[in-house]
């Protein structure tokens, strides 16, 4: 009996000594405080950029709605194009939040007035392309379609009240934080130059016996076009037939009209031509190619002088290769000849020869020389 006290009072210490639980855990928190990044959109160009000839007159080259492949000077007139493609990023998000446009103003950057909101193309691709470079310092940027989008930017030339000098066009995005990136490759562009002819001389041939060859004074045609516009032009002639404003009695050598290019009469050329010096290159050295549009095709006498073509009082598609001034230097995988083409302040000499038919009589003071540039 008394063993069994014993072992009770030893299982009663060990309790004892045992503290009371009561839980089976513990915890305590802190506060976090996480700042996403205002991240700054990333315009990248890619590498369909164009321009294109307005929706009016055909060129030479480019026809309306066309690529302005001759176009190789910074300016553009009214109803022309100039489209970009490009990338944007943002890392915070892409979807309507974001606007894509393009600027024009005086300075390179952002925040020049906005032109034109860019579409986003229907057509998204699964990596980005090659041409875009789309790199943030040296890490290259993997295509993400939810940070990232394609977008189609194209500016139409407005009309010279609104769009006239030269300005710095560009592709901008802007977020919905007011956060703005701009694409690196600013252009600078002269919009809606003044495009001129200076014409310096008379041409003026008295006493002209018939059946003889008479030569004006050399006039100087050249190219007035807005200082630093760098607008060249495809230079043409043309002419009409010539009349006595009085009542003279006049006849030449059958009626009373002397015509521009009477052609071939016996051995010897009637009417006007004409022989110009432009640099390097005269009209004795011209290609005399013609398409055959005009009555009397484009040809040159024996001193090199060169018939003007009856075009009456416009322009037309027709004068390419009869009416150009000086078919000269043929531009390579090109139709345009060099040595017809001026720069601004540029100008050609031009010297003209009058053969008079026989018999003649009358003052014919009545019609007109006409000279034509056109920008390429």
């Amino acid at each position: 009996m008394k063993k069994t006290i014993a072992l009770l009072a030893m299982a009663l210490m060990v309790l004892s000594i045992v503290p009371g639980i009561l839980a089976t855990s513990v915890g305590t928190g802190i506060g976090i405080d996480i700042e996403t990044e205002d991240f700054a959109p990333r315009v990248w160009m890619c590498d369909n950029r164009v321009v294109m000839d307005d929706n009016g007159q055909y060129g030479r080259v480019s026809n309306p709605g066309q690529n302005l492949t001759e176009r190789i000077n910074n300016y553009a007139f009214e109803g022309e194009q100039i489209s970009w493609s490009v990338l944007v990023m943002d890392k915070n998000k892409i979807d309507q939040n974001i606007d894509v446009y393009g600027t024009v103003g005086d300075v390179q950057g952002e925040g020049n007035d906005i032109e034109v909101n860019c579409i986003r193309q229907s057509s998204q691709p699964s990596e980005i392309p090659g041409s875009c470079n789309a790199r943030i310092q040296e890490e290259y940027v993997q295509w993400n379609p939810d940070t990232m989008a394609m977008f189609t930017c194209t500016l139409t030339v407005e009309t010279p009240d609104s769009m006239y000098g030269e300005y710095w066009l560009t592709v901008e995005a802007m977020d919905g934080d007011g956060l703005m990136g701009t694409m690196a490759e600013n252009e600078y562009w002269y919009l809606n130059p003044v495009i001129a002819l200076s014409i310096d001389g008379d041409l003026t041939f008295d006493e002209v016996r018939p059946g003889t060859d008479a030569y004006s004074s050399t006039l100087l045609v050249g190219n007035d076009a807005d200082d630093g516009s760098g607008v060249m032009l495809d230079m043409f002639i043309s002419g009409t037939d010539f009349y006595d404003s009085s009542s003279s009695g006049a006849r030449c050598p059958t009626t009373n009209q002397l015509e521009l290019d009477n052609g071939l009469t016996g051995k010897a050329f009637t009417g006007f031509r004409y022989y110009v010096t432009n640099g390097a290159y005269n009209s004795a050295q011209d290609l005399v190619v013609s398409g055959g549009d005009f009555p009397g095709v484009r040809r040159k006498d024996a001193e090199g002088y060169l018939n003007i073509v009856n075009t009456m009082e416009s322009f037309s598609s027709k004068f390419y290769d009869d009416a150009e001034i000086l078919q000269v230097q043929k531009v390579a995988t090109s139709p345009y000849y060099a040595a017809n083409i001026l720069a601004p302040g540029a100008e050609m000499a031009l010297t003209f020869k009058l053969s008079l038919p026989e018999p003649c009589n009358g003052d014919f003071d009545t019609g007109s020389i006409y000279f034509w540039g056109e920008a390429i």
